[in-house]
This record gives structure tokens, C-alpha cells and sequence, in this order.
């Protein structure tokens, strides 16, 4: 055995100490930048022969750290990003640690797969599903709205009389959706359906919301074939929603599948003052819900949710069927037979120790303190005569611009945000009219610190404002 493989082993204690120093001193450090200051990448040799973890952690501290952004921090508002609870943390390691591939809850799998049903259970119930939607873990919500979608996919060719998972797609696929997230996109591409094939429902005017007349005469110019409907349970821009109970009850009228994109916005369900904004979310077919958001617990971590009965068509769609030593897929539950990974890491340890952790109150604490800090914010943003916010506050994101600005400006004033180090927001663009916008999905976010990022604001605008010309 390698001499310095064997020595680390026997010092695995003491170099683990020293993760978790350097872990709790990142964690710990208000004066990581919130975004990124990387400017050239550093170049790095394979060495002949290794130094060690000791080493290799020196030179990650050294060539690596400095550029880390503060990702777990309030401080990060870019995109939809939860930071990391400590529960959720120590699971993760603990994951590492154990290093278990969850298949078979019996027979030849281990205690892992079935530690997984579990906490999709404990989910369902966070969220207040019914009993009627399985589920398993995923790396992002790309990957749950590819595993939807494609048991989605092999519903809709059942219903032209193939199988689409043993003979290719033999007849386009009509799909619906008003504002679906890129990731959605993404996957219509992945499963041969065609991005372009998307057919753009209209929305209700300034929202992101799907409009249901619109919605209506796109359908019956498809004929009576049977289709995909992708529904909005929580936009990313303005987190708006559509009326997912008239979404259900097409599937009354009409042959379709309804996919519910509830990535962080179904976690409105966890808070009572906000659960209406996702009635009729358990008549869908199928939901998407992004664990390393608003669940706070560590990349990359997502669940897809579908519908029991469907059981047979997910087999047919994912079942891994060419290893004989793998025995027969319909006989005994595997997540092997029911997602797009054969081999993957234990994601649902995190989540365990984070729900039992924290529970239903400890959840509903998280989401609902979000939601203050984001409306103290959309409050203030309307009483500065700098600012004016592109859409109301619905949940957790608030959209806002500058006034009298053009793009180049608001990105501009991103850029320096980010360069100053301190809040991170990304650019955006609502109705034709550009601005920023700030998520606010981590576990620490508190209206208090408002008022640090509203001086951050005008700083940052003061000084791109009073920069000097750059000459041509």
C-alpha cells in the first residue's frame, strides 16, 4: 500500500480536525466576498508523487480559499441559493463518511434506499402531499423535471400506442407552458421532445402567471392528442404562481399530464399564510422540488415527485434491465429502476437530519422569516426615490430596478455589488425593463439586515454614478 495513503489514515482524526476548523472559520467569516473575485484560474501540476491531505490542504488554503464566494452566507442573494443548516451539514459528512449507493430497500440493497423512502416521506408530509406520490433524490431540479418529464414522455407515446423507451420517439409531443425555468427547457432538448416544440402560452398581464383563456384555445387547436402541461409553482423572477386548481382540473376535459415546477416555491406550502398559493398542487401528475434551495441543505440535492400509478411507466422509462445479476425490476422497489442514475450518493441524509432536526415549526421559522425580510425589503426599495420594484413581492424574491437607468447601467451596478464584495445579486429582466433581483432563501436571512444592503445599494450606485469616463 502507498506509505502516504496508509499515514493519512492512521491521522484521519487529526486531519479532520482540521476540515472542521477551516469549515467553521469559513462559515464564520463576515468578510467573505459574496461574489466572486476570481480572475485567472490557477495552474497546477500533477505531482509524481503526492504529499499528502496535509499538503494538498495547505495549497487549497492557499491557491483555492481566497477565491471561495460566501455562498452559505446571508449575504448571498444571487439566484435561488439556501445556505446549509448545521444538521444538514453534519449528515452530509456523514454521508461521505458511510459512502452507501441507495437501490433495493430489500433483498441485495441496504438500509440506505429505504433511510431514502423515508425521508421522501417526511417531506410529503412538510409539504402536505397526499400518500398518492412517490418519490426518490436527484442532483438539481433539472434533474427532477428530466425524470418527470421522461415518465411524462412515455405516458403521452402509451397514449399514440408505442413505447418510447424501447423504440424512440416516433411522433411529436405537444407541450404547454406559460413561463417554464430554463431547466424545464433543458430537458425537452435531453429527451428528444425539442425545445423549439414548446408551444408559449400567454400569461396574465404584468405576471408571470399562465392565462387560462390563452391556455384554453391552445388546446383545442391541438385536437384531442394528448399532451404535456408545464405549470409555474413559484416563477424564479417574481415567484408567481398559476392557478395550479384550474390546471388540474383540464385533466377532467383532457388527455395531459400536468407537471407542477415547484423547485422553492412549494415551500410556500410550509407556511400557513402562504399554502393557498398552491392549492390544487396535489391533482398534478408530477412536482419538481429543489432541495438545496429553500430546504437549506448542501448541492446537490433535488426530489422528484410522481403519482403511484404511474409506477409501471417509470419502470419502463428507467428500468435498468440489461444486468441479469440486477434480478427483475418490477418484482422488488429499486431506485435503480426509477431515475436516470444508476450509482449515487446518499442525498437524502442531509434532509433527514435537517427535518428531524428542525421539524414542521423549525421549517415554517425558515420560510416565513425569508418571506419578512424579502417584503421589509420590497418596502423599503418603494419609499427610496432611487428605486422602483419591477413586480409586487409575492413570496421570497424581490425584483426591483434603478430609476432612470438603462440595462447597461443595471448591470453594471451588479457588477460593482459583486466587485464591492459584501451582497450578491444577479441582473434580470421583467416585462422588456432591466433590473436586479435579490433571493432570499437561506436560513440565516432576517429583516435586520436590511439596512446594511440598502447602504450597499447606494454606495455602489454613488460610486459607478461618479466614476470617471473611461476615454474610447
Amino acid at each position: 500500500m502507498d506509505k502516504q495513503l496508509l499515514s493519512d489514515e492512521q491521522q484521519l482524526g487529526r486531519l479532520l480536525d482540521q476540515a472542521r476548523d477551516f469549515a467553521l472559520g469559513f462559515r464564520g467569516n463576515d468578510r467573505l466576498a459574496a461574489g466572486s473575485s476570481l480572475t485567472r484560474i490557477p495552474q497546477q501540476t500533477l505531482p509524481e508523487r503526492g504529499a499528502g491531505t496535509q499538503d494538498a490542504l495547505q495549497v487549497f488554503q492557499e491557491q483555492w480559499t481566497p477565491y471561495l464566494v460566501a455562498a452559505p452566507s446571508n449575504r448571498y442573494l444571487g439566484y435561488v441559493t439556501g445556505g446549509t443548516t448545521p444538521a444538514a451539514l453534519t449528515g452530509d459528512w456523514l454521508t461521505a463518511a458511510a459512502d452507501q449507493n441507495p437501490q433495493s430497500v430489500t433483498g441485495q440493497g441496504d438500509v440506505s434506499a429505504a433511510l431514502e423512502r423515508t425521508t421522501i416521506d417526511l417531506l410529503r408530509q412538510l409539504f402536505r402531499l397526499p400518500a398518492e406520490f412517490c418519490g426518490g433524490f436527484v442532483t438539481g431540479a433539472t434533474m427532477s423535471s428530466f425524470t418527470c418529464l421522461g415518465v411524462a414522455r412515455q405516458w403521452v407515446a402509451r397514449q399514440q400506442g408505442y413505447d418510447v423507451a424501447k423504440d424512440g420517439l416516433q411522433q411529436p409531443i405537444a407541450v404547454l407552458a406559460a413561463t417554464p425555468h430554463s431547466s424545464a427547457i433543458k430537458c425537452l432538448a435531453m429527451l428528444g421532445i425539442g425545445s423549439r416544440n414548446l408551444i408559449s402560452v400567454a400569461t396574465l398581464p404584468q405576471r408571470e402567471a399562465i392565462d387560462l383563456t390563452d391556455l384554453h384555445a391552445k388546446i383545442e387547436a391541438l385536437g384531442g392528442q394528448p399532451f404535456l402541461l408545464i405549470a409555474s409553482g413559484g416563477t424564479v423572477n417574481t415567484v408567481d404562481f398559476d392557478d395550479l386548481t384550474a390546471l388540474g382540473k383540464l385533466k377532467e376535459k383532457y388527455n395531459c399530464w400536468l407537471h407542477v415546477d415547484a423547485a422553492f416555491g412549494g415551500f410556500a406550502a410550509v407556511s400557513p399564510a402562504h399554502a393557498h398559493l398552491l392549492a390544487g398542487w396535489e391533482l398534478a401528475d408530477s412536482i419538481t422540488i429543489d432541495n438545496h434551495k429553500w430546504l437549506n441543505v448542501p448541492y446537490d440535492s433535488a426530489c422528484w415527485f410522481i403519482r403511484k400509478e404511474y409506477l409501471p411507466l417509470q419502470l419502463a422509462t428507467f428500468q435498468n434491465s440489461a444486468a441479469p445479476y440486477l434480478g427483475d425490476p418490477a418484482a422488488n422497489f429499486s431506485y435503480l429502476n426509477l431515475g436516470p442514475e444508476n450509482s449515487r450518493r446518499l442525498r437524502a441524509l442531509p434532509a433527514w437530519f435537517s427535518l428531524m432536526a428542525y421539524g414542521r415549526q423549525g421549517y415554517r421559522d425558515i420560510v416565513e422569516r425569508c418571506i419578512d425580510t424579502a417584503r421589509c425589503l420590497g418596502e423599503s426599495l418603494t419609499r427610496d426615490a432611487n428605486f422602483s420594484l419591477l413586480a409586487p413581492v409575492r413570496l421570497n424574491v424581490v425584483a426591483f430596478t434603478v430609476n432612470g437607468a438603462d440595462a447597461g447601467t443595471i448591470d453594471a451596478l451588479a457588477q460593482q455589488l459583486s466587485d464591492r464584495g459584501k451582497f450578491f445579486l444577479t441582473p434580470t429582466t421583467f416585462s422588456g425593463q432591466r433590473g436586479l433581483r435579490a433571493a432570499f432563501v437561506n436560513w440565516r436571512n432576517h429583516p435586520d439586515q436590511i439596512p446594511a444592503l440598502l447602504t450597499e445599494l447606494h454606495t455602489a450606485l454613488k460610486e459607478l454614478t461618479q466614476a470617471p469616463a473611461v476615454a474610447p
